[in-house]
């Protein structure tokens, strides 16, 4: 039976009034893996994953090959989430005030992340990547996610998702909004951050799916409580319409390429400016940026870290050549990572950075052509 996910009220009550208690961590992770949802303890206090062991936090490591989830540590986050009962009640009695993190690539949920953020309207063409915004259209008063969400579903003529009291829906601490969905197939539909280099559905609109988790209703934080709206308690499918517009915006793998991988436009034009031809850097550094950008494809499993940073050493050694800039091969390096893992933009900048500094020290003089 699912907890009551309310928090206790703040106005003032009448003496000896019972207040409705807030659920338990330790009941909140049992509901959620009873619906088949995988959970994974997070860090007291905060939306973020619980603490790796010392092991797991030694500089270089990775959840590649890691044998900690598979012996019951809560290692890696999402990765180490499971719906096994023992093991919810062996984490949370370690950990009892931990909050309740849901993978949701397993879980087979799709979830809306609507933000609510404070921040600078960017130009219009980059409110729904792929889709110019009339100029007819009034963008007056247009702030945050719940605005550019809404203008996707007007444009399109469907509902508004923030509105839809047919499936789960989480207020955050922040004012931004959660929506749960289940995925209307067993794909991998895969998540995204913003909407930067990689795959993005809207401005201020994040996709919590395969390699991502999401924040289980009831759970406290130190900015506040996720508190589930209305009366619904459980994801209907994904609509079809906003199924659609997720395999326009790339969060579903293609089954085949077209043709062989192409990199970044940025790459191209950087090179472009150096003058290398087909056989000099852009040459080099395609196979390495296209093993990178193959790891969309997969949410896990990948060896993700290690090729990010051999094309970071490749990009290195390329700089001190003289054939890029330190900023043309950043940014080279930083567009593919965000394409194939978005979200991870400061895991992908500390791998970057180390990469092409150990790679400068082992400059790439090519052969030049002529």
């Amino acid at each position: 039976m699912a907890p009551e996910l309310r928090v206790r009220g703040f106005s003032a009550v009448r003496p000896g009034t019972v207040l409705p208690a807030a659920p338990r961590s330790v009941d909140i992770a049992r509901w959620c893996a009873e619906q088949g949802w995988p959970v994974h303890p997070l860090a007291f206090g905060r939306k973020t994953p619980a603490g790796n062991c010392g092991g797991c936090r030694a500089p270089g490591h990775t959840h590649s090959g890691c044998t900690c989830p598979a012996e019951g540590r809560w290692c890696h986050g999402f990765r180490a989430a499971t719906c096994d009962a023992e093991r919810i009640l062996r984490w949370w009695r370690k950990a009892p005030e931990a909050g309740v993190g849901v993978s949701c690539g397993p879980a087979g949920l799709v979830v809306i992340d609507i933000d609510a953020h404070g921040q600078s309207l960017p130009d219009r063409d980059c409110l729904l990547p792929g889709i110019p915004v009339p100029p007819q259209v009034d963008l007056t008063g247009l702030a945050n996610g719940y605005h550019t969400l809404a203008l996707l579903a007007a444009l399109r003529g469907a509902p508004d998702p923030a509105d839809d009291e047919d499936t789960l829906r989480v207020r955050t601490p922040s004012g931004g909004l959660h929506v749960w969905y289940r995925a209307p197939d067993a794909r991998s539909w895969q998540s995204s951050a913003g909407s930067g280099g990689g795959r993005a559905l809207a401005w201020q609109v994040d996709v919590r799916a395969h390699g991502g988790y999401i924040v289980a209703p009831g759970t406290w934080t130190r900015a506040g409580t996720y508190r589930a709206l209305g009366a619904c308690r459980k994801p209907a499918v994904l609509p079809a319409w906003l199924a659609e517009e997720l395999k326009r915006t790339g969060h579903l793998p293609r089954k085949s390429q077209a043709g062989p991988w192409q990199p970044p436009p940025r790459a191209r034009q950087a090179v472009a400016a150096a003058g290398g031809g087909g056989q000099g850097p852009l040459g080099i550094l395609v196979p390495v940026l296209a093993e990178v950008a193959a790891c969309a494809a997969q949410s896990q499993g990948t060896g993700f870290s290690e090729k990010l940073n051999r094309a970071s050493y490749t990009a290195g050694g390329l700089v001190t050549a003289g054939f890029l800039t330190h900023q043309q091969a950043e940014q080279i390096l930083q567009d593919t990572a965000a394409a194939a893992r978005p979200g991870q933009d400061r895991k992908a900048a500390g791998i970057i950075r180390s990469g092409m500094s150990a790679g400068a020290r082992r400059p790439l003089y090519l052969r030049r052509e002529g």
